[in-house]
């Protein structure tokens, strides 16, 4: 699958004393991108807890952050996902704004029921390996 893309705009709220978007909330929004990735991939978090009770955590992130955001700044929520595992799924998330790329992270979420990880759905492996839509 290509990139997935979501625009964010960055509000009063998400910054800090200084005018910058406060740090964290980059996590939010890269949360948000891995998020309507899965829905674009018609597979709803919501559905795949309740009806296999499988959720996925992150567990490895690694942020590197290039350039600061500002209030009024719409930003493009970058999520490529990359080579699925067993019960892992790397991607490479970006924010950027226009051209530029502010945060950038390496990020691994991994299937998990009842506390254990879990092989990835297929229908999730199916749909990653579909060329994208035009």
């Amino acid at each position: 699958m290509s990139a997935h893309h979501l625009s964010v705009r960055v509000y009063y709220e998400d910054t800090d004393f200084s005018g910058f978007v406060y740090h964290a909330n980059y996590l939010r929004y890269m949360e948000r991108g891995r998020t309507e990735l899965l829905r674009a991939l018609a597979m709803e978090q919501a559905d795949l807890q309740r009806e296999a009770d499988l959720v996925f955590v992150v567990r490895r992130m690694g942020l590197d952050f290039l350039k600061p955001a500002r209030m009024d700044d719409v930003l493009d929520v970058v999520t490529m996902p990359g080579a699925l595992r067993g019960a892992s799924m790397p991607m490479t998330q970006e924010v950027r704004r226009g051209d530029e790329v502010l945060v950038r992270a390496e990020v691994v979420v991994a299937a998990v029921r009842n506390g254990r990880a879990v092989r990835l759905p297929d229908a999730l492996r199916q749909a990653l390996s579909r060329p994208p839509e035009p």
